[in-house]
């Protein structure tokens, strides 16, 4: 049987969320980059990123609820966040060593996975591989987030997976 459509605004809430996931890794990594605290980084996406065109790139409007929480997160639990990761990883890849795109990604996904209790940690995978995937279009790291975000979820979230 076929499932029915989704609401216009069911789907612009979905998108919306998918934004927020984007621009949680893109803030991630520009802190780690500079050094920026994150409350000024999320005041500066919200004010100038979020629906607006950046040099000929247009970023969709993303739920600024889900942004800061996923920023919060990854910033207070970064700690906790990265040791999951580190043990999800392959033991000759530290955290330290991956690309610092894919560790603001793990960062963000792992907040989520930890905090978002909401969101089941399959959609939360799925939804961070597409993010990857707007990363790295080759595709041979989507494989590698799958593994370490399927990893993550079921240490995260083990009652989600019996």
């Amino acid at each position: 049987m076929p499932r029915p459509p989704v609401s216009p605004a069911r789907e612009e809430r979905r998108l919306q969320r998918s934004a927020a996931r984007l621009a949680a890794v893109q803030a991630l990594f520009q802190m780690e980059a500079s050094g920026e605290d994150w409350r000024e980084i999320a005041k500066e996406f919200e004010t100038h990123r979020f629906g607006q065109t950046v040099e000929g790139d247009e970023y969709r409007e993303a739920d600024p609820e889900l942004f800061r929480a996923l920023l919060e997160g990854a910033v207070d639990r970064q700690a906790e966040i990265d040791q999951a990761t580190h043990r999800a990883l392959v033991e000759a890849w530290p955290i330290n060593r991956i690309d610092p795109t894919l560790r603001a990604l793990f960062r963000a996904a792992g907040a989520e996975l930890r905090t978002r209790k909401d969101t089941p940690p399959k959609v939360t995978i799925v939804e961070f591989v597409d993010v990857a995937r707007a990363f790295f279009p080759e595709g041979k790291e989507t494989g590698f987030v799958n593994a370490v975000l399927d990893r993550m979820a079921r240490e995260a979230r083990p009652e989600a997976f019996r």
